[in-house]
């Protein structure tokens, strides 16, 4: 073979590794994701705190395009699932519009395991700061992307809110068609939103679109860092209860979990829930809560030493720890 043929080939050769490598398909791979222990990511001040002699961790699903190098990776690899694009994300939405969904969910999820907790420990919320807490929007009003889950809502107009009442009040006394000014606290810092009700959901009412909640009694942080999606709940909720509550609900021991949660305690089913076993081993959990709802998608999976206890309701998760 001539020189320049070689030197073709060799060109055509790299061509071809490098579109392997880095070529992006319209195909996703899902995998265990990081187990994150929720315990040091929730803050509160002026309450004592009883953090636990075990852990209590989050599991997580790890999502990554594939190249088509990745893509025969992820086939051989019986830890990771392929799909195409359109089961993994909305068909036509955009990828940051449904990262923002997620975290949006992720926040949404904390106020509502919070609420279950303070539910039955802080006279909540009979017991609430001033202001009204945004607990979510609904997609397509005019609230969705201008107010946020976790923002407390101070003033509307010239009026001072100190309740889930006179926040809707206010907003009832501004004449359809005007805009409504929001003030806002978000996370210690002031910050404002103006819109105006327009008809939004299935009868063409013009509405603001939001659900709000009474504001906690004390301030509750919770840090999910990169992480999305209401699927934490459930943990978020057993880490505010264990830190609040003197005892010790892990014994010791390694307790991971998943399921979301809402203000009644319900405990929902998840996606990715084969992963986030093999997520909650690596971890070395000799406990895995999982929502009742994909206990069949886990008949026969071998789990060795690690129990894996279905729950429906945020009780029924407190009373499986305490029973060891």
């Amino acid at each position: 073979m001539s020189r320049p043929a070689r030197l073709l080939l060799l060109a055509a050769l790299g061509l071809v590794l490098a579109l392997g490598a880095f070529l992006p398909l319209p195909y996703y791979a899902a995998g265990p994701g990081p187990g994150r222990e929720v315990t040091p990511l929730i803050r509160f001040d002026d309450r004592d705190r009883y953090d636990p002699g075990g852990h209590l961790v989050m599991t997580s699903v790890r999502i990554e395009q594939l190249t088509p190098f990745g893509l025969v990776a992820a086939w051989v690899d019986d830890t990771r699932a392929v799909f195409p694009r359109d089961e993994v994300f909305t068909p036509g939405v955009d990828r940051d519009l449904e990262d923002r969904r997620a975290f949006s969910e992720m926040d949404q999820s904390k106020i509502d395991a919070s609420f279950v907790v303070l539910e039955r420990l802080a006279g909540y919320p009979r017991a609430h700061a001033p202001g009204a807490l945004v607990q979510s929007t609904a997609s397509g009003c005019p609230a969705d992307d201008q107010l946020f889950p976790g923002d407390v809502i101070v003033r509307i107009g010239d009026r001072t809110i100190g309740s889930v009442r006179q926040a809707s009040r206010a907003i009832d006394a501004v004449p359809a068609g005007d805009p409504i000014e929001f003030v806002l606290d978000v996370d210690g810092t002031t910050e404002s939103a103006t819109f105006t009700r327009a008809p939004c959901g299935g009868d063409g009412e013009a509405l603001v679109g939001v659900r709000l909640l009474a504001s906690f009694p004390f301030p509750i942080a919770i840090e999910s860092g990169d992480v999305g999606g209401p699927s934490a709940g459930l943990m978020w909720a057993i880490g505010l209860y264990e830190l609040l509550t003197p005892g010790d609900l892990t014994a010791g021991r390694v307790i991971a979990g998943t399921g979301t949660i809402d203000l009644d305690g319900a405990v929902g089913a998840i996606g990715g829930i084969r992963e986030k076993v093999v997520g909650a081993e690596r971890v070395g959990a000799s406990v895995f809560l999982v929502p009742d709802g994909n206990l069949a998608e886990l008949e026969g999976i071998d789990t060795g030493e690690m129990r894996i206890i279905g729950v429906a309701t945020f009780d029924d998760a407190l009373e499986a720890l305490r029973e060891g």
